[in-house]
């Protein structure tokens, strides 16, 4: 097999290919950086219960208008953002930690939404809700994730700032500026966004390893934050490029090939990575001479 063969044909002859690839080009572009910050923030979880909760407003609209577009996304986001804003109030509003509270959250909706797939639809429904179907993406899923793309890169320029200084040194944001809440609030309302689109291409339970994975991936070759965001971006493109062409040569499932792609990146960075690896931990350093 020629390298053409390998790499090229598949997105040359198949228009499914074409579109399965824009679609996780644009997912990555809004993943990476948000994945990131998440990462910064020590918020890898919460996108990971944030990626649950989404399932039972998906599964409304599914409930209601079957596998459309519009009904799915609007329910996603209307779950995903009272989940984030109910189990706030709730920590805030007794003993509980937060992150007990926002882990019961994402369970009763995990739950829930696959309660309402499995009473109306079929087990084929369930898998495409669970693990999405990133090569029978169509035009409009297509401009949705544009869409949460340019949002999300316009937003993240707008808050870079005060999003930074939040992770750096929050009371000190606190003490000068107002700004902080308002950063968070549109923080978590991008993280919800990033995991709607991803959910149409990756399903509900893969949707965060586009996020995340790539984020953490990053850590071991970057050493200030813009490289971070960078590399983390960068390291989503390849990701669901390779992982794309893994499901085409291989037969496997698209999504879940992706994620693996980026999880193999990750032990390779574990080991290999100039930050913080194992080996470079090992190997002992030449001291500086006078």
């Amino acid at each position: 097999m020629t390298p053409y063969e390998a790499l090229v044909a598949p997105f040359a002859e198949f228009e499914f290919m074409r579109r399965a690839l824009v679609g996780v080009l644009a997912l990555s572009l809004g993943a990476g950086p948000v994945g990131a910050f998440l990462m910064l923030r020590r918020m890898s979880l919460t996108g990971d219960a944030m990626a649950h909760a989404i399932l039972p407003g998906a599964a409304i609209g599914f409930l209601m208008s079957g596998l459309n577009l519009f009904a799915m996304t609007i329910g996603g986001l209307i779950a995903g953002l009272v989940v984030a804003v109910g189990a706030g109030v709730v920590a805030r509003a007794t003993q509980m930690k937060e992150d007990a509270s926002l882990a019961a959250f994402y369970l009763i909706s995990l739950a829930l939404g696959v309660m309402i797939v499995s009473l109306k639809g079929s087990n084929l429904d369930l898998l495409h809700v669970l693990f999405g179907t990133v090569l029978g993406i169509d035009d409009a899923t297509l401009l949705l994730i544009a869409g949460i793309s340019t949002v999300t890169l316009v937003t993240l320029a707008l808050i870079w700032r005060p999003l930074v200084l939040d992770c750096v040194d929050p009371t000190f944001l606190t003490s000068v500026s107002r700004a902080g809440g308002a950063s968070h609030i549109a923080f978590l309302s991008l993280v919800v966004l990033n995991l709607v689109g991803g959910f149409h291409a990756l399903g509900t339970l893969l949707a965060v390893g586009l996020m995340m994975l790539p984020a953490a991936t990053a850590r071991f070759f970057a050493r200030d934050l813009t490289s971070l965001v960078a590399t983390a971006t960068v390291v989503a493109l390849v990701s669901g490029v390779a992982g794309l062409l893994v499901s085409y040569h291989l037969g496997a499932p698209s999504g879940p090939a992706i994620i693996l792609v980026a999880g193999c990146a990750y032990a390779l960075a574990v080991l290999f990575g100039p930050v913080g690896g194992l080996i470079t931990r090992l190997v002992p350093r030449r001291h500086l001479e006078a």
